[in-house]
Parts: structure tokens; sequence; C-alpha cells
């Protein structure tokens, strides 16, 4: 499109390597930069610097500059410090969520535009469409990576200025994309964890500036069974705990109770893991003003990849309550439920 001037973000993987590749291959104006997020505390080298390298190999091939900026104090105060608060009331937030609409599309927008730049296109898998005046989130061609969940709080000025080139590609062809262009990260794997923190435990990443508080885990009549290590680093529908009843019954996280500091667990079928309406006080909108029908079924996903399940909505101040079609496992007060209708993406909101 003429008059645009594009900044990528290249983090050093093959979707945003694939994104820059697209953008130049369409004569857009590219520039491409690096950002640095987060610097592990005590490392040694730095914890980016390989992908760094990675970013500056794929801007040579293609002929680009490649800026490096930082962002670790933004980081800090708008997703990790949020994050880590949220724990300790006993949620369990989604940092991805946060950073995309206060980091992605916050900071790093708001410096692109400072720079001169009118564009900001990452290697996410989603789609934005124009009509009418307003900017759509759809979801992107492939259905298993889409991480419209992950942007469902971004508002019509952001999606405006964003640009998702593989959207509209499976995964399969942007790896095909990046062996035939010869991009030095057409293999490499996928980067899974903690946005930009990378691949460390929740529960060890947590302890650094968690304190453990043990206390007692208890069956719903109030049998004391095991000792949990602190009640932040659980999440309701947890498995695994270590402990089990005398029958071996698997046990799960059914509730969090802050004021004795009891974790409190039952079995898979336990109805208090059941939920048939779901809360949303703060509901975001990605239109500016959503016609949403009572009597019309909707989609909703409580989390990334999750199935859609079918839902009716009902207003209720300025948030919603879902209502599932058939009652949903595990709703986890922190995470956020997204509303979908057919490829859009309608916007979200915190589950209280």
């Amino acid at each position: 499109m003429a008059g645009r001037k594009i900044l990528v973000a290249m983090s050093g993987g093959v979707d945003s390597s694939v994104a820059a590749y697209l953008l130049v291959k369409q004569k857009e104006k590219v520039t491409g930069a690096f950002m640095v997020n987060y610097e592990a505390q005590g490392a040694g080298e730095k914890c980016w610097l390989p992908e760094y390298h990675d970013a500056l190999r794929v801007a040579a091939k293609l002929g680009i500059e490649l800026l490096r900026l930082d962002f670790c104090a933004e980081y800090k105060k708008q997703v990790l410090d949020p994050m880590f608060a949220r724990y300790q009331k006993g949620l369990t937030p989604n940092p991805d969520v946060l950073c995309n609409q206060q980091v992605k599309f916050g900071a790093w927008l708001k410096k692109a535009r400072s720079l001169g730049f009118t564009h900001l296109a990452t290697g996410h898998y989603a789609q934005v469409r124009q009509k009418g005046g307003e900017y759509k989130l759809c979801q992107a061609k492939d259905k298993d990576k889409d991480q419209t969940y992950f942007l469902h709080q971004l508002n019509q000025s952001q999606l405006s200025q964003a640009v998702f080139p593989v959207g509209k590609y499976l995964k399969t062809e942007v790896r095909a994309l990046a062996r035939t262009a010869g991009l030095p990260t057409a293999a490499k794997a996928e980067s899974m964890g903690i946005c930009f923190v990378g691949e460390v435990s929740m529960p060890k990443f947590l302890g650094r500036k968690i304190k453990s508080k043990p206390g007692e885990i208890i069956l719903t009549d109030g049998t004391v069974i095991g000792h949990h290590q602190g009640l932040p680093f659980y999440t309701i529908g947890q498995r695994n705990l270590g402990v089990k009843t005398r029958d071996n019954v698997p046990l799960h996280v059914v509730q969090k109770d802050l004021k004795k500091n009891q974790l409190i667990v039952g079995a898979g079928d336990d109805p208090r893991l059941f939920s048939s309406e779901i809360w949303i006080p703060r509901m975001h909108w990605v239109y500016l003003k959503p016609r949403i029908e009572e009597k019309k079924k909707y989609e909703v996903r409580l989390r990334h990849r999750q199935p859609l399940f079918s839902a009716y909505l009902q207003k209720r101040g300025q948030g919603i309550v879902v209502r599932p079609v058939k009652s949903q496992f595990a709703v986890t007060p922190g995470q956020y439920a997204v509303i979908y209708h057919g490829q859009e993406c309608l916007g979200g909101g915190e589950v209280k």
C-alpha cells in the first residue's frame, strides 16, 4: 500500500523472519527492529543475544536495516509487576495478553510512530480486515496457530496500525517460504514459555518475587491430606499435586482459600470445578459499538488453543455474563474469556 512505512518486529524466530520477508517481497518500505524486553538477573551472556544474532542474519539476508530498541523498563512495569501482583492475590493471569496490549502495541507502537513509521508488523497469526470504517480482528488461516486470543485487548487505533503478514498462511507454508527464501531461521524450533522470558517453569519464575508460604492441602470435606508451598503457585483445575485419596483418585485444585491459606482439592468430577456462568466485569470490545444479541449463540475460548465452545451472552453493566451451552471445566479467575462470532474476534475480558 502506497505511503506505508513499516517497522517490523524481528524476534529471531521464523514467523517474524517470514513476516519481514513478505513485506520486502511486496516492495514495502521496511525496517527491522529487535526489541530487548527482559534481561535475566545474574546471567552471564545476555539472554537475548542468540535471538538478536539470528535477527541480524535475517535482516542481512533481506537487505534491510535492523534497529535494536530497549523496552526492559516498560516490560517490567506493564507486564511483570502486574503479573506478580495478580499471582499474589491468588489469580492466574495471562502475561501474553498484557504484553500485546501494553508493550507490543503500546510502547513499541508509540516508539515506531516517534521514529516516523506508520505501521508496526509482527509475526502473529491473526488477520486485520477493514469494513465500513471499522477494523476487525479475525482468526488466522491456521486455526491451530491462531493468536487472536492474545490480541483481543487491542483497540481500533492499534489495529489500524497493525500488520500481520503471516496470518493468511499455514505454519507449514511459513516454513516453506522461509526455506525457499533461504532465511537462516527456516529450521529454527518454536520458542515456548513466558513471553520474552523464555523456557522457565512458572513456579520457579514466580519464586524469584513471591515468597513461599506453606499451608494445608485439604479435601472438600475438610480432611487435611498434605501441604502446599504457596497458593500463588497453583491454579484452578491443576492436577498432579503429589497427593491422593486412599483409593488413589487423582485430585484437582478446586479452590484457593486465601484467608486460611488452604488449597482445597477434589476429584475431577467435583461439581465446583464446572461453571455454567462466567462473569466478566469489564469487557473490552474490539468494535466501538458492539451489537450483541442475547438470543444468539457465540463462541468463547478461555485459554489459548482451547476448542471454542458455544455460549449465550448477557450484558450486565460494563461487563457481560457468559452462559455456556455446556458447563465449562476449571474456569480460572485472572484468565481471559474471549468472544468470537464466525471468524471474528469480538473482544474479551478478565474472568472474575
